[in-house]
C-alpha cells in the first residue's frame, strides 16, 4: 500500500492514490487515525485521497483530518495534491481544476513544481453560508467569551468555516489555550477553524492557527485566505499581502468580489509502502 508524503510550510499530508488500494472506497476513521498518528503510523496532519473521478473538474479529491473527520477544503492540501499530480506527470504547468467537497478550484504549478497557485474561490462573511448560528447577517466584529477572556471575532467561509480574531499580540500558547474551545463553540454548528491574527502593516499579517479536526498547525492555506480576507474586509490591509505563519509565508491576492488567489511552496518528503500490520493497531 504505497503512500506519498509532502509538506506545505510544515503542514504535512499523506497522499493515497485509490488505484493503490483495491477494494477501498476510502479509508475509514480507524485507518485514518492510525495512518496519521505520529507514533503508531506514518504521521501527518491529514490524508489526501485522490485522484478521484469528477464530473465538475479534471480531478476529484477527498481530504481527511487526523481525527477521521472529512474536511471540505484545505489550501495546503490542494497545493500538495497539485504537486503530487505534477510529480506523477498527470499535469504539467498548464492550469487544471480539482473538485473537493467545498467546491471546484483552479490550480497552477510553476517553478518546476516549487511554487503552486490555487484559486481558492470566493470568501463569504454571511452567517448562513459559513455557517454561524443566529440571524442571517455578515459576521464581523462580534463578541464572545471563551474561558476567562472576551474576544472580538469575525467569521468567514471559503468552502470551509473560519473564526478570525485580530489582536495586538498572538502566540502558539494563545492558539492552544483557546482554540479547542472555540472550535466546538455553540456559535459554530459544523465546528470551525480558528485563527488569531496580528496586523504587521498594510501588506503583512501574522497568524496562529488551531485547525478543526487537527489541532495546532504550523501553516494553513485556507486559514491564510480567510484571515487575509477578514483583515481586508475590515480595511486593515491591502488586497495583495503576505501571511506569516510559524511554518512560513503564503502570498494572497484578494479580488474586488473577495475571490482569493493563494500561492506558496510544497516540499516532497518521502515515498514508501505501508504494511498491512499497521492497521492492527488501535489508536
Amino acid at each position: 500500500m504505497r503512500f506519498y508524503k509532502y509538506h506545505a510550510l510544515g503542514n504535512d499530508y499523506i497522499v493515497l492514490n485509490p488505484a493503490d488500494f483495491p477494494g477501498w472506497s476510502a479509508p475509514n476513521r480507524e485507518q485514518i487515525r492510525v495512518i496519521c498518528h505520529r507514533n503508531f503510523g506514518a504521521g501527518s496532519d491529514g490524508i489526501l485521497w485522490g485522484p478521484l473521478p469528477s464530473k465538475k473538474a479534471q480531478f476529484g479529491l477527498r481530504i481527511f483530518n487526523p481525527d477521521g473527520s472529512e474536511a471540505e477544503k484545505s489550501g495546503n492540501g490542494l497545493r500538495i495534491f497539485s504537486r503530487f499530480l505534477y510529480d506523477q506527470q498527470l499535469v504539467g504547468e498548464a492550469p487544471f481544476t480539482i473538485e473537493v467537497p467545498g467546491g471546484v478550484v483552479a490550480s497552477h504549478v510553476g517553478a518546476a513544481g516549487q511554487r503552486i497557485m490555487v484559486e481558492m474561490g470566493r470568501v463569504t462573511f454571511q452567517s448562513d453560508q459559513i455557517p454561524v448560528a443566529g440571524a442571517v447577517r455578515p459576521v464581523l466584529n462580534e463578541k464572545f467569551t471563551i474561558h476567562d477572556r472576551e474576544f472580538i471575532f469575525s467569521a468567514a467561509g471559503i468552502g470551509n468555516p473560519h473564526c478570525v480574531m485580530i489582536l495586538p499580540e498572538i502566540s502558539a500558547s494563545l492558539a492552544t489555550t483557546y482554540g479547542p474551545a472555540i472550535e466546538i463553540h455553540a456559535n459554530f454548528p459544523n465546528k470551525i477553524n480558528v485563527q488569531f491574527l496580528k496586523v504587521i502593516d498594510r501588506k503583512n499579517v501574522q497568524i496562529e492557527i488551531w485547525e478543526r479536526g487537527a489541532g495546532y498547525t504550523l501553516a494553513s492555506g485556507s486559514s491564510s485566505s480567510a484571515s487575509a480576507a477578514v483583515a481586508h474586509k475590515l480595511g486593515l490591509v491591502d488586497a495583495q499581502l503576505t501571511v506569516h505563519m510559524p511554518g512560513g509565508q503564503i502570498a494572497i491576492e484578494i479580488a474586488p468580489d473577495f475571490s482569493i488567489k493563494m500561492s506558496g511552496p510544497v516540499t516532497r518528503v518521502a515515498e514508501g509502502v505501508m504494511h498491512a500490520e499497521l492497521f492492527t493497531t488501535k489508536v
